[in-house]
């Protein structure tokens, strides 16, 4: 975005809800200290999401597509939120929050879907951004085998939330693999 000068394509509201996803689950800055390493991506998390926010509705306002984005952002949060009160490790407001964060990562990425289904194709830049968001999903179900072989560690919220949105992408998957990847502008069916 930044040697483009562009944010074409890009959905802010997803900008927004992952925001709102790295702010709430690494709330626990403040309680306790696992490494400098770890602070220090959780800071470069939450700072370089609302960085991104800053320059899609600022900087590069001009090349933002509002009209495009329009996923209406409360269909989402109210209900993950609602969800998190009622499913969670513990009813205590951390770990509500964590909950909530959880569940919202996994939908957070509709807006942005929405717009290029709305827009029926998406930049080779999109698609390769969509594409590396879909992909860490994949590295994560690797980190959920290795740490229930290795330590005995399994936890239904984080598998579930992270099934939801592997099954989100399939269908872009699909399409990113049959048509990005063969040199081709990824357009959608209507």
């Amino acid at each position: 975005m930044w040697k483009t000068r562009s944010c074409a394509g890009i959905s802010g509201k997803t900008q927004i809800l992952f925001a709102l996803v790295f702010t709430t689950r690494y709330l626990d800055l403040f309680t306790s200290f696992i490494s400098l390493y770890n602070t220090t991506m959780k800071l470069f998390f939450i700072t370089s999401s609302y960085f991104t926010v800053f320059l899609m509705y600022s900087k590069f306002r001009a090349t933002y597509d509002s009209n495009h984005d329009s996923f209406r952002m409360e269909f989402l949060v109210v209900p993950v939120g609602g969800l998190a009160f009622l499913v969670n490790h513990e009813f205590l407001p951390l770990e509500i929050l964590w909950t909530f964060s959880i569940y919202l990562e996994s939908v957070a990425i509709l807006p942005q879907l929405f717009m290029v289904s709305k827009t029926g194709e998406a930049e080779t830049i999109t698609s390769h951004y969509l594409f590396a968001l879909g992909s860490y999903r994949l590295l994560y179900i690797f980190n959920w085998v290795y740490r229930y072989y290795f330590e005995g560690f399994f936890d239904l919220i984080a598998v579930v939330a992270g099934c939801v949105q592997t099954i989100l992408y399939c269908d872009f998957f699909y399409l990113y693999i049959t048509k990005v990847l063969k040199g081709k502008k990824l357009s959608l069916p209507a």
